[in-house]
């Protein structure tokens, strides 16, 4: 059936102007003033903002982690997306076997049948050889084309320089885009053992023997190789002042990089991992200081910054005391594994469905950003980064139908209950935020109704990504 959204203020990357929006099955067929569609259903949206549903290029569901797993799946952790606008998101595949092929088969069985939004996959690249290079190719058949890599980790996930730059080549040469996680994974080790030694085992030592200097340097090597083999690199959840400052530095000398930073990096200090419950605030990078919020809202202000993703990777705070989701009860075992030594604490936080309504407050409410920018930052730009403009990330004839009607006066008490992420706490539990997702839509079916949930396991589409842009 027809529908036809009337009354609203559409709000895109480039533009804010009044015009009703009528869909067609799946997708967006017209915009224009006082459209006419006799038999469509009509839908007001008087006093409300129309927005591309968000885009989200950084998620993990269903990840194994420190002998337990991220308690968001590919239908709870999509849930929690759509109740906060969101109705894309990309994850993340492991490379647990030789064939890339099978990798993907493994996150396609992990995710199909659960997934409630719109997803796709990128590609962890941590061993890599001729073999894996020949491999590239499967990737694109797949639709998959963008590879993560990490100059941490050691021993796990970590490449050496050599590896990380043949990755970049091999990339550049198929029209790929190389992710990467920003650190020094040899001055984290040597620290870590330090720590350990000496006893500091709490969780604040978690950010101390991570510098934020490993970051910057990692970021300007890298970009270096990626000038070197002519590629496209994308930093992903940059959290520190001088990783801002090195993002400048090499866009303005002409090098094909571009920056995504998270929520958290905004608001969130190492103080707070100095806290009673400070192991909610454990991710990898971490959590750094007031002046690395404000150069890094400095960078979203001044356009420096392409994107804003989430890393959402949820644990629970409490794994030994359930709690109830969808009227069943659940504990996943979580942050408790490390209340003894910090690098025990599994990696990663909820903010899915945190992002948009905290962003819209904290950045356009505020004067930070305006709604334009608003809808660059978490639509438009990852969706022309990561290949799926104007499909996604678009409100234009023949995009897909992903719509969120927003009420810019709604006034909410944000945490737990409105997030819906499949977890214990929320890190902006309490927060009053002023714009919410009222309805959201998926390729033309409405699946959040204010507090009502009507997507479904399985409703998600696995989206075959193209070439993407550089910003």
């Amino acid at each position: 059936m027809s529908k036809l959204i009337q009354n609203g203020t559409i709000i895109t990357a480039s533009e804010t102007f009044k015009a009703d929006i009528l869909i067609e099955g799946e997708r967006i067929a017209a915009i224009g003033q006082n459209l006419h569609a006799p038999n469509a259903e009509w839908i007001d949206a008087d006093r409300k903002l129309i927005l591309p549903g968000g885009v989200d290029p950084h998620t993990h569901f269903d990840l194994p982690m420190f002998g337990t797993v991220s308690s968001d799946d590919h239908y709870t952790g999509h849930k929690a997306a759509a109740f906060g606008g969101t109705t894309t998101v990309i994850d993340f595949i492991n490379q647990d076997f030789d064939s890339l092929k099978e990798c993907v088969d493994a996150w396609h069985a992990k995710a199909d049948d659960k997934a409630a939004i719109d997803y796709s996959f990128h590609m962890n690249i941590v061993n890599f050889n001729d073999d894996v290079a020949k491999q590239f190719p499967d990737l694109l058949e797949e639709g998959i084309t963008s590879l993560k890599v990490f100059s941490a980790y050691n021993g796990v996930l970590r490449l050496d320089d050599e590896g990380i730059f043949n990755v970049l080549r091999t990339a550049a040469k198929y029209g790929m885009l190389t992710l990467l996680h920003a650190e020094n994974g040899d001055v984290i080790e040597t620290l870590v053992a330090d720590a350990l030694k000496a006893g500091n085992t709490s969780t604040e030592w978690h950010a101390l023997t991570r510098p934020s200097w490993g970051a910057g340097e990692a970021i300007l090597r890298v970009a270096g190789m990626a000038q070197a083999a002519d590629a496209s690199l994308y930093i992903v959840h940059m959290n520190t002042e001088i990783g801002a400052d090195m993002l400048k530095y090499s866009r303005e000398r002409g090098i094909k990089i571009m920056g995504e930073t998270c929520p958290q990096y905004l608001f969130f200090t190492i103080d707070n991992m100095r806290q009673s419950d400070g192991a909610k605030w454990v991710c990898s990078p971490p959590m750094r200081s007031k002046e690395d919020n404000a150069r890094l809202w400095q960078a979203v202000e001044r356009g420096e910054m392409q994107v804003m993703g989430t890393d959402h990777c949820p644990f629970f705070f409490d794994g030994a005391t359930p709690i109830v989701y969808e009227g069943e009860e659940i504990a996943i075992p979580g942050k408790e594994l490390g209340k003894d030594d910090f690098t025990k604490i599994p990696n990663g936080l909820p903010a899915v469905g945190d992002r948009l309504p905290v962003m819209w407050t904290e950045g356009v409410v505020s004067g930070r950003m305006s709604a334009n920018e608003f809808v660059a930052m978490n639509s438009t730009n990852p969706a022309k980064i990561f290949g799926m403009y104007p499909r996604k990330g678009a409100l234009l004839p023949g995009s897909d139908a992903d719509i969120v009607i927003w009420d810019p006066e709604k006034k909410v008490t944000h945490g737990v209950a409105h997030s819906h992420q499949r977890t214990d706490y929320n890190l902006f539990e309490g927060w009053e935020l002023t714009g919410y997702p009222e309805k959201v839509f998926l390729r033309g079916e409405m699946i959040v109704d204010g507090d009502e949930w009507l997507g479904k396991k399985g409703g998600g589409e696995f989206l075959k990504r193209k070439e993407g842009e550089v910003l």
